[in-house]
């Protein structure tokens, strides 16, 4: 595996790669979740690139930049035992310049739910993800359902730019318990920890009552936020919307997503249900 830490090595191993490439861009701290996007890009491609970088951009004053996890030794051997063929490791200085472009969310794409709360979060996760993209030069890149909003409006970036790049979209990993898996999940108590699978439960509770013909919006948030409300410190939203991310009133089977945000002690975790 080689390890590229500037722009340049990235380039000229990158020449290098004949055939196929998926692309995996993380922030480290890898998990199980990352390893899935990683085994896919493994299966579907001749060889497989992963960057690491903890994007400043995208984190808001207050928000846990500087504590975020980082284990960068281990996320290298994690890497390397994967079968990643070209880790991508840069600094902020090989990505940002002074004065430069910007890339922007779309005004209601981008300022609804997550951009609601986080303003200007989605302007940063375009922002780099362009710039990995124009770098890595891949076939196909991979993104988990878990960041569903996230998911979309990338791939909005890749049609509304004629990026030559396929946008994969993987499915949710969970632990046992049925905690969606990320690396924020370090941050939680064991007491916080119990607390936090309500989220789950609560799409859960939507699965089953749409399976059993309940296709109300309302009436099935109403649900979810009943057992919500009793663990949460924050019950940020919930929302049932379409595949553009435009909300229904009914849930249409094949077309639906179930958000929920919350925050759990302080930590602010998110889960979604693809219908």
């Amino acid at each position: 595996m080689i390890v590229a830490r500037s722009n340049e090595t990235l380039k000229k191993s990158r020449e290098e790669l004949a055939g196929s490439v998926g692309f995996v861009p993380t922030m480290g701290a890898l998990h199980e979740g990352h390893l899935s996007l990683i085994r896919r890009a493994r299966e579907e491609n001749d060889h497989v690139i992963v960057s690491i970088f903890v994007n400043p951009t995208q984190f808001l004053p207050g928000e846990d930049l500087e504590k975020y996890p980082r284990k960068e030794e281990a996320d290298r051997k994690i890497c390397e035992l994967a079968g990643v063929d070209l880790l991508y490791m840069p600094t902020a200085e090989q990505l940002y310049h002074k004065d430069e472009l910007r890339i922007s969310a779309p005004k209601i794409g981008g300022y609804i739910l997550e951009g609601a709360r986080r303003p200007g979060h989605f302007d940063g996760v375009l922002q780099v993800v362009m710039k990995l993209l124009n770098l890595t030069r891949p076939t196909r890149a991979y993104f988990g359902k878990k960041d569903a909003q996230q998911l979309v409006l990338i791939e909005r970036m890749v049609r509304d730019y004629f990026l030559s790049v396929e946008i994969v979209g993987c499915e949710i990993v969970r632990d046992a318990d049925g905690l969606a898996l990320s690396s924020r999940n370090v941050y939680l108590s064991p007491e916080e920890r119990r607390r936090a699978l309500s989220l789950s439960r609560s799409l859960k509770r939507a699965g089953k009552m749409i399976q059993s013909g309940e296709l109300n919006a309302e009436t099935i948030m109403r649900q979810m936020r009943e057992i919500l409300e009793p663990e949460v410190d924050e019950l940020e939203y919930t929302a049932i919307v379409d595949r553009e991310f435009h909300r229904l009133q009914e849930v249409k089977p094949g077309q639906t997503i179930i958000l929920v945000a919350a925050k759990v002690g302080k930590t602010r975790l998110i889960d979604n249900l693809w219908i």
